[in-house]
């Protein structure tokens, strides 16, 4: 599907377009680049740092190298198999540090929900500090019927889910007791977000997460002179926009840069300036996940090979 986005934004440019986009590529400060990606760099320590605190009251207590090298191939399998990489980090992390796969899935799910809040905290913002746009761009034709009938459908799955697995506590039957007993492990990986000593340090960091990934998104509008200027309501609102892009192709591929730049046009940026923006944004974090990932792919067993 990013393959064909790719093809179809591609195809409706005219000669003009391209080559002005080539020559936004061209000038462009890669400087301000390198600082985009070291905030992205951080924010993968950091994620990886603040999974010890989840796995900490469990009993276990990684190596952080461990720990960071398999949130860096998390990110690298998830631009390949969407969510794969999350069953590849617990895996890593059962193989190297010999902690059971259900737990450690359990802690990831637990992160998961607080980035979740974070980021619905982040479009909250966007929405209080650009109600009308956000509300325009999204329902052009006025018609928000079916946001609403989704927003029902998500309220309505996790109380049939709760019942559902309540009655299934209640059987016996040896596949259905094994189900039971994947939730519960799956279920104190999570519980392991409340029984940690160090909550506000987990806090801290989740929020020092998301600041980096809001920053990496600002320091590249100083690369291009027709995006320098713009106002805080316009990159929280392009951040928003391209996160949620990603959650429709692996890693954003195709839609991410259509997405951002549609939102910078919305605050007077050129079309093509605006396309060249996202189209560099998304390839120098795609090229750092496959660069540090695929490091990380090839060091994890040399690394443990040696400590052993």
């Amino acid at each position: 599907m990013g393959v064909f986005l790719i093809w179809y934004s591609l195809s409706k440019l005219t000669t003009s377009d391209i080559q002005s986009i080539k020559t936004s590529f061209r000038t462009a400060n890669y400087w301000w680049v390198l600082v985009s990606l070291a905030f992205g760099a951080l924010s993968h320590l950091s994620r990886a740092y603040r999974w010890q605190f989840l796995l900490e009251p469990l009993g276990y207590k990684p190596k952080l190298a461990n720990s960071i090298m398999a949130v860096l191939i998390a990110y690298l399998l998830n631009l390949v198999i969407p969510r794969s990489g999350e069953v590849a980090r617990a895996a890593s992390i059962k193989k190297y540090e010999n902690i059971p796969f259900k737990k450690a899935f359990g802690t990831i799910v637990a992160e998961r929900v607080a980035d979740v809040i974070m980021l619905f905290s982040i479009i909250g913002i966007a929405f209080f500090l650009q109600t009308e746009l956000i509300t325009s761009y999204l329902f052009k034709d006025g018609d928000t019927s079916s946001l609403y009938s989704k927003i029902i459908i998500l309220g309505v799955f996790p109380i049939l889910g709760f019942l559902a697995f309540r009655m299934l506590k209640k059987s016996k039957n040896v596949v259905i007791v094994k189900i039971v007993s994947f939730i519960n492990d799956l279920l104190d990986g999570v519980k392991s977000i409340y029984k940690m000593k160090k909550k506000w340090q987990f806090i801290f960091h989740t929020i020092f997460i998301w600041v980096m990934y809001v920053l990496m998104f600002y320091a590249v509008t100083f690369a291009l002179p027709e995006t320098t200027n713009l106002p805080f309501a316009a990159i929280i609102v392009g951040f928003v926009v391209g996160g949620l892009s990603m959650a429709l192709t692996n890693g954003g591929l195709g839609t991410y840069p259509v997405f951002v730049a549609s939102a910078l046009i919305l605050y007077n940026v050129d079309d093509n300036p605006a396309r060249a923006f996202g189209w560099i944004m998304w390839t120098a974090q795609t090229i750092m996940v496959i660069v540090f990932g695929g490091l990380s792919f090839l060091l994890l067993p040399i690394y443990n090979k040696s400590e052993k």
